[in-house]
């Protein structure tokens, strides 16, 4: 090898070592069992999904996982499948509404993506039917107050 071939690893070599130390230093801040009063655990550690998505796993038997996927479902985060239990809870329970197939999913922007009979909705308010509406607002007001 010659020498500006040897200069150039070197650089190399010198600049990934950085970049790995920066990210060892940046991996170190994040901590997720930190909280503001120390003898209390975190806020999302003390959280128990909704009573429906409890009722929901046990009918199923699958139990709680992060981002398990029914056959047929939209890809969707841990919070839009608990509002969606809570929110089909009521669907079942109201004839008015039992006839429209409802799936939450996730976008990809992370925002809560609304499947009615099929059709894609970014905006609750886009959808046709009141009571619908008033339904996907109540479950999701009841997901935050957990």
């Amino acid at each position: 090898m010659n020498l500006p071939t040897v200069v150039g690893v070197f650089v190399t070599v010198v600049i990934m070592l950085v970049m790995v130390g920066l990210l060892a230093l940046r991996a170190r801040r994040v901590n997720l069992t930190r909280t503001t009063t120390p003898d209390q655990p975190p806020a999302w550690l003390k959280t128990t999904p909704p009573a429906e998505t409890l009722a929901a796993t046990r009918t199923a038997g699958t139990g709680i996982g992060l981002y398990a996927q029914s056959p047929g479902e939209q890809i969707a985060a841990p919070f839009a499948e608990q509002i969606e239990d809570v929110l089909q809870a009521h669907l079942s329970a109201d004839p008015a509404l039992a006839a429209y197939q409802v799936d939450l999913g996730t976008a990809s922007d992370g925002s809560l993506e609304i499947w009615v009979n099929g059709k894609s909705y970014s905006d609750i308010n886009l959808i046709s039917d009141e009571k619908l509406r008033q339904a996907i607002r109540a479950a999701i007001e009841k997901w935050q107050a957990q």
